[in-house]
């Protein structure tokens, strides 16, 4: 039987507002109910159990399902829809009667008023006080508010405050979009709990049209933190200085021409900010010249009853200001109270201020008071009117404390020349740079900024340093090397070279210019004459020169600006590889050593072979001030060269490369009374004891890709090396990297480990870093759990357990805290 509905009469759609019931009529659309010619059933076999599942016949006179009850809205979208649905079924049979009852009615998507809309998201000022009070903090920024509300004193306080001449009328403060009390569920507050409620101690209301403040504002005791930047405020209420609790204050971009006296006793004010306002006076001592006395009783208590707050006042001005912003005034020196001055500023601002008008005297007097402050780092007094009679040539060798830790001094576009700012400021501890960067300058360097800024770049300013620097160090070179042919010139300028052009000059560009020049500095290390040609002695395996000839003298070599940089105190040796075989058929089987090795480069001639040759460093100037030495993949000659009498060379090395050298757990030491002689003692020694006896203020020793195993970590010589020792003048190891090793125990840190069981501090452990990458090591310690490292690395390593996934999730302090559980 089809289920198509058969034409028949259709219902009339009601039209009420009442939302509907659960059970709603049939739709206009549905046959209405009937009675049918009755179906013969016959027997069949299921195909399915759903089609075996026969539907019961409708049951009439049902009982309504409960359903949740639809708004008016939904209530009225539904009946239009259902007899919108009704018109377009019937309109062949031309039956259009009852759509007139839906013409006064509401659309579905009426168009909101302006007053339904929210404002940018935000909640309204009085929901945004009622907030308040559970957080402590309010924001009512940039809305326009012609004072402070009246509802935040009723709120929080339970007050009315008095009218305000320039606010009559306040605006209001709620909004249609906020919840009526009549709305809020049984039972539920309307506010916070009291013991939830916090007092309030931050308020912002910047960018608003405030011009004056209520007096009652004093009664929020607990205020730290009060910003009403960008408003029209002209006067404060002598109350205002009542908030003892203060500590930032930000009253800048207003019309303020005068402060309550009171303000500068607060006892616990840090950042003050009173830029672009028209303050002619800052009278700093100006609360302790008399006994406080008020004017009127009712300024700052509407009662004086036992429970009115204390206040609190300091005994000197400002005793914790650090910051202090008065630019764009009109401040001269001598209405600035400069004898009562706050002792801990740290930042002092008096940009754009006629500080000379009047008085020019005044500034002299002004600026003697400023550098008497220990603690000022920043004076900026750009676009001021001040000149070079504020400064005088005896500022700084007259006092004895002047600008004892000042770092930045702006006196851009002012009257101020260099001349006098020199001439003035010769006598400071700090060093002076007149380059203005964007970054923060250096501890103990003074940045000075004259006339219209240029802003330049940390990497220009480096750029123009290290060219300046580069001057005087080619010239050394050029004169130790030998004579220039280059002409200096008329103007005398000096023309700084590269190295291939030093190289040219000499004739170095060849081998054969190379291979005199070692003999040259050979004859003149030696101070022997030329050997004689070796005609006959050919093949018979006699050297032509001592042993002692292979190392010529490095002096001139090791200052050269490529290895040696003088701003990082940095030297870094070129790579030596190990000499290679020669060929069968060579023509004599006597060791040359005369040439240099085929990898050697074309300008290491006169470096010294050993791998560590501390004999030619220590003869340099720079040895008592090196900080870094690098000796990458040196292993021509795997050695290290001594000398007898003393072994502290380098006393403030304090990173040390070895990596790629071929080091094993022994090293041969060569001991020389100097550089150059025929005399020396060989021996091996361990390397890691040598290491710590030779570089006591070791902080960084990379050991990776050598040959060290686990015979050369024991625990004392481990210890000596990473432990600071005050007695031996050792200050500990940060950074210990043994990548690529033979590693294959670590019982030496598993002992060392052992000292911090107990949760016990060992204060002479420094080590930050621990490298054991690509070694062979089979078990992880669980002990090593105990040592404070803030970098582990373990990969590639032969052991199992723990499994990767442990450090790479979490990293060292998984992998630590996963070896500490083991140990449970």
């Amino acid at each position: 039987m089809s289920r198509i509905p058969q034409p028949s009469s259709r219902p009339t759609v009601k039209t009420t507002l009442v939302p509907p019931a659960r059970s709603r009529a049939p739709s206009p659309s549905k046959p209405a109910a009937s009675v049918s010619s009755p179906r013969v059933r016959t027997k069949s076999v299921p195909k399915s159990p759903s089609k075996a599942i026969r539907r019961p016949p409708p049951v009439e006179n049902e009982p309504p399902v409960p359903k949740t009850p639809l708004s008016i809205k939904e209530a009225v979208a539904l009946r239009r829809a259902e007899a919108k649905k009704a018109i377009s079924t019937s309109s062949g049979l031309g039956n259009s009667a009852g759509f007139g009852e839906f013409e006064n009615l509401e659309d579905v998507n009426p168009k909101k008023n302006e007053e339904e809309t929210l404002d940018l998201g935000r909640w309204s000022v009085k929901e945004t006080i009622e907030r308040a009070r559970s957080t402590g903090a309010i924001n009512l920024s940039s809305r326009s508010l012609p004072c402070i509300p009246s509802a935040l004193f009723d709120i929080h306080l339970g007050i009315t405050p008095d009218p305000l001449k320039s606010a009559a009328s306040e605006p209001p403060i709620s909004s249609p979009t906020d919840t009526p009390c009549s709305s809020r569920r049984t039972g539920q507050r309307e506010g916070p709990a009291w013991f939830e409620a916090q007092d309030l101690h931050v308020l912002k209301a910047w960018n608003n049209d405030i011009v004056e403040i209520q007096h009652e504002i004093s009664l929020f005791g607990s205020l730290k933190t009060v910003d009403l930047h960008q408003n029209k405020l002209v006067l404060l209420p002598d109350t205002f200085a009542d908030l003892t609790a203060l500590t930032t204050l930000d009253l800048s971009h207003n019309c303020l021409t005068a402060l309550p006296s009171n303000i500068f006793a607060l006892p616990n004010l840090t950042v003050m900010k009173l830029s672009h306002n028209a303050l002619s006076e800052l009278s700093f001592g100006a609360p302790f010249l008399k006994p406080p006395s008020r004017k009127a009783q009712h300024d700052t208590f509407s009662s004086r009853g036992f429970f009115d707050p204390v206040i609190t006042r300091a005994s000197s001005p400002l005793p914790r200001l650090s910051v202090l912003d008065v630019s764009h005034n009109k401040l001269t020196a001598s209405t600035i109270d400069h004898a009562n001055l706050p002792l801990l500023i740290t930042k002092a601002d008096f940009a754009a201020n006629p500080l000379a008008l009047g008085d020019s005297n005044s500034t002299l007097a002004f600026i003697r008071a400023l550098s008497h402050l220990e603690h000022l780092k920043e004076l900026r007094c750009e676009t001021a009117d001040i000149g070079d009679d504020a400064f005088p040539s005896n500022l700084s060798t007259s006092e004895s404390h002047c600008f004892p830790r000042l770092r930045i001094l702006d006196m851009g576009e002012t009257r101020a020349t260099m001349e006098g700012l020199q001439s003035a400021l010769s006598g400071l501890k700090q060093d002076i740079t007149y380059d203005f960067t964007t970054e923060e300058p250096p501890e103990g360097t003074l940045r000075v900024s004259i006339g219209k800024k240029v802003v330049r770049e940390p990497w220009e300013v480096e750029a123009e340093r290290r060219v300046k620097s580069r001057v005087p160090k080619s010239v050394t070179s050029t004169e130790s090397a030998g004579p220039s042919k280059t002409d200096v010139g008329q103007n005398n300028t000096n023309v700084v070279k590269e190295a291939w052009e030093i190289e040219a000059e000499q004739g170095l560009l060849t081998e054969g210019g190379r291979r005199r020049a070692r003999a040259a500095a050979a004859m003149s290390a030696a101070d022997i004459a030329p050997p004689p040609k070796p005609g006959p002695l050919i093949g018979h395996g006699q050297p032509p020169t001592p042993a002692s000839l292979s190392q010529p003298s490095p002096t001139a070599s090791l200052t050269n600006p490529q290895y040696y940089k003088a701003t990082t105190q940095t030297l870094i040796l070129p790579p030596l590889s190990a000499p290679t075989k020669s060929h069968a058929r060579s023509f004599s089987l006597a060791t040359s050593f005369s040439s240099p090795p085929s990898s050697r480069g074309k300008t290491d001639f006169a470096l010294p072979t050993p791998t560590l040759p501390l004999v030619a460093i220590s003869a340099q100037s720079f040895a008592q001030t090196l900080k870094t030495l690098v000796l990458s993949n040196r292993k021509f000659d795997v050695c290290a060269s001594l000398p007898i009498i003393g072994e502290v060379l380098l006393p403030s090395l304090e990173e040390l490369v070895l990596d790629g050298c071929g080091f094993g757990d022994q090293i041969s030491v060569t001991r020389q009374a100097e550089a150059g002689t025929t005399a020396s003692l060989r021996s091996n020694d361990k390397l890691l004891p040598l290491l710590t006896r030779v570089f006591p203020s070791l902080r960084t020793l990379d050991l990776s890709y050598n040959v060290l195993t686990s015979a050369s970590l024991q625990q004392d010589a481990l210890s000596s090396l990473i432990l600071a020792d005050n007695s031996n003048g050792r200050k500990g190891l940060r950074h210990l990297r043994l990548r690529g090793n033979r590693i294959d125990g670590l019982d030496a840190f598993q002992g060392i480990a052992e000292l911090f069981k107990g949760n016990r501090s060992v204060p002479d452990w420094k080590l930050e870093e621990l490298d054991l990458r690509d070694n062979e090591i089979s078990k992880l310690p669980a002990e090593l759990g105990l040592l404070p490292l803030d970098v582990f690395l373990v990969d590639g390593n032969l052991f199992r357990i723990p499994q990767r996934r442990v450090w790479e999730r979490e990293g060292t302090r998984g992998l630590l805290s996963w070896l500490r559980g083991r140990m449970e």
